[in-house]
């Protein structure tokens, strides 16, 4: 007796939890949507290490992986995942590469 009234107390909470979990999920989505809007609309700070990387990439000899990562004291995945997360998703730049001879691969940003 004492089980079935614990089964149908847990049955009843589970179903108020999940609807109350839809509504929190969907309000945190239209939330995340309106900050990832504003966020676009922002530019780098002048002595921020993003802007930074942007001004090495804009250099027309461009930069590569080991020379942006002995400037900016980061480890090589640091930049390369800036490059790929920051520059190239969130700020929608237009990032290229190829490979140089004597250098390896260049990175820089076309205008």
């Amino acid at each position: 007796m004492v089980v079935a009234r614990f089964i149908e107390r847990v049955h009843v909470m589970s179903k108020a939890s999940t609807s109350t979990r839809a509504k929190r999920t969907t309000k945190h989505a239209t939330a995340k949507n309106a900050k990832g809007a504003a966020k676009t609309a922002s530019a780098p700070r002048a002595e921020s290490k993003q802007s930074q990387l942007i001004a090495m990439l804009k250099q027309p000899d461009g930069a590569t992986i080991a020379e942006i990562a002995k400037a900016l004291h980061w480890q090589s995945h640091t930049v390369r995942g800036a490059i790929a997360g920051a520059l190239k998703k969130k700020l929608e730049l237009n990032v290229e590469s190829e490979k140089v001879d004597d250098r390896g691969r260049v990175y820089r940003i076309a205008e």
